[in-house]
């Protein structure tokens, strides 16, 4: 793609956003105007699906509510799909399906299959199963079918609109306007903080990786990471300051042991001088201002007081989980090998479903569980949690083999799930995430991993 075309996609997409946040029609425009867009090709079919994330989680005071933002969502999704298909070759023969995609359309028809039989609210929990598919499914064969050069294109497209995000949100520290959901948790441009934490947990880990692969970590990386940390904390976002450094930690453990090179080779970032001078001086700083922090990492830990004066991470997940857990175990006793049904809350008598006023289709059934691993047990029993661990595991493993940053990517984004269950919710925070695992697990190996593939095969 040369330089003028990405500048006249950019564009397009600029103008998008600008009649996304201008007005109601042509909010509603903009979904489908965005899907028009998708059906250019592989690269904007994911650019479209990374939109349509941020179309739908921009805040309240900076853009109108879209009226038909729900079915404009499904817009986006079938035309990045049959964008992706027509372009793959699968419907003529001329190409072979990916085993990502093979495994992800076979869980999909194992979780259809289900929703049709045992769900309380079949098109609701097939139309979640559907869209999922959808949409990982694109973002797998997409990402799988670009050459080097244009992944690494739109990656960098990606990663500098995430920086984007942030640094428009910046400003908004001081304004009352960055804190209207709730009064206290930041949430920048976005319309929660705990959609904003997850996002910058999302982008620390993209610049926490790369600056450890680099022997000179550039400046750019030290300040997107340390501005992530910042803003992670001013969210109040306790389950994203948690899954970033988990995920960086288990990066740094697991990376090695899969390349089979040492620690040191892995992220040579871990001998760069102006890494270690950067820490040194965070550490003197944090030193004088002690008190301060002490009182932000209080109201971090406590929400402010909304969660009680709580002196752990631990309590603190247990105050706010623990109910949920509660309720999901209950479940998962009482339905051990048919579970709930896909996508439906744990009271489903709670759940209100908004349905397409022409058609009658459901087009939003949220839902608030916590632990991932225990609501996709309640939800499709213990036989089907056992195929979504294995598409899981999957994932992280080749994700593992294709690198440090790769995998630090993956592990951050499902630690997240422990404490939000966003992974199967494509048409919220859950496409941010599709979007950057799917690259990770598409990536290619890494040389240390091609080698010991090689000797395995050979013995």
């Amino acid at each position: 793609m040369t330089s003028r075309a990405t500048s006249i996609a950019v564009f397009g997409l600029l103008v998008l956003l600008i009649l996304r946040v201008a007005s109601m029609p042509t909010a509603n425009l903009s979904f489908f105007l965005l899907a028009a867009y998708a059906t250019l090709g592989r690269r904007e079919a994911i650019q479209a699906l990374a939109m349509c994330w941020l179309f739908t989680m921009v805040s309240s005071g900076l853009a109108p509510p879209a009226s038909l933002g729900g079915v404009g969502r499904y817009a986006v999704f079938i035309a990045a799909f049959g964008s992706v298909v027509l372009r793959s070759g699968v419907l003529s023969s001329a190409s072979s399906i990916t085993k990502p995609v093979f495994a992800t359309i076979s869980l999909g028809f194992f979780l259809i299959v289900h929703s049709a039989l045992l769900s309380p609210m079949p098109d609701v929990s097939i139309l979640k199963a559907v869209s999922w598919i959808m949409v990982t499914a694109t973002l797998l064969s997409a990402w799988g079918q670009m050459g080097t050069d244009e992944r690494l294109k739109l990656f960098k497209q990606l990663y500098n609109g995430l920086v984007v995000i942030m640094l428009i949100s910046v400003p908004l520290v001081v304004l009352p306007l960055g804190y209207i959901r709730n009064g206290t948790g930041f949430q920048g441009i976005l319309n929660h903080p705990q959609a904003f934490g997850p996002t910058m947990a999302i982008l620390g880990a993209l610049a926490g990786s790369r600056l450890l692969t680099q022997r000179n970590p550039s400046w750019g990386y030290l300040g997107v990471f340390a501005s992530c940390l910042v803003l992670i904390l001013l969210s109040e976002a306790r389950t994203a300051g948690v899954a970033l450094i988990l995920g960086l930690v288990i990066g740094l453990v697991v990376a090695p042991l899969l390349s089979g090179r040492k620690i040191i080779d892995t992220v040579p970032g871990l001998k760069s001088r102006r890494l270690w001078g950067w820490a040194s001086i965070v550490l003197i700083v944090a030193l004088v201002f002690s008190p301060l922090i002490y009182q932000k990492s209080s109201n971090f830990i406590s929400k402010s007081g909304r969660a009680g004066e709580l002196m752990t991470i631990a309590e603190a997940y247990d105050k706010s989980r623990g109910d949920l857990i509660d309720r999901l175990l209950a479940n998962i006793e009482e339905n051990p090998l048919t579970g709930i049904g896909f996508g439906i809350a744990s009271n489903s008598f709670e759940m209100i479903v908004e349905r397409d006023p022409v058609m009658g289709l459901p087009i939003s059934a949220s839902i608030e569980k916590g632990v991932l691993p225990l609501a996709v047990a309640e939800e499709v029993g213990l036989i089907g949690a056992f195929l979504v661990f294995m598409w899981f595991w999957m994932v992280v493993k080749r994700a593992g083999l294709s690198g440090f940053t790769p995998l630090t990517l993956t592990t951050t984004a499902l630690l997240l799930n422990m404490g939000e269950n966003i992974f199967f919710s494509p048409g919220g925070l859950g496409g941010l995430l599709l979007v950057f695992v799917c690259w990770a697990s598409t990536e290619p190996l890494s040389l240390e991993a091609k080698s010991m593939k090689k000797r395995q095969e050979h013995n």
